[in-house]
């Protein structure tokens, strides 16, 4: 079983930038998702990217965020730019919401933005 561990999350202030990185266990053939949860919500999906490279972005970050791969690497990173503070949030990886199978997961990374 692949597992995933998530790292990069951190304090920053309001307009700044993370780079949040997922790295799996073993190789993944898969297309993979960005998510996130804030406290006393759910979580949602926030970024998802296919084996090849398309992706697709939450309209709450379109334009801010950038999610890609390095299959060679098993990683899968989110590039956060222009940080709000309704970004703050625990930050997982896993496959994309629809996705017929899903990794267990990881412990996932803290984001915190300030104000």
């Amino acid at each position: 079983q692949v597992q995933l561990v998530e790292s990069g999350g951190g304090l920053v202030q309001v307009g700044g930038s993370l780079r949040l990185s997922c790295a799996a266990s073993g190789s993944i053939f898969s297309a993979m998702g960005w998510y996130r949860q804030a406290p006393g919500k759910e979580r949602e999906s926030v970024a998802a990217i296919t084996r090849s490279g398309s992706t697709n972005y939450a309209d709450s970050v379109k334009g801010r965020f950038t999610i890609s791969r390095d299959n060679a690497k098993n990683t899968v990173y989110l590039q956060m730019n222009s940080l709000k503070p309704e970004d703050t949030a625990v930050y997982y990886c896993n496959t994309p919401t629809g996705w017929p199978s899903r990794f267990s997961w990881g412990q996932g990374t803290q984001v915190t933005v300030s104000s």
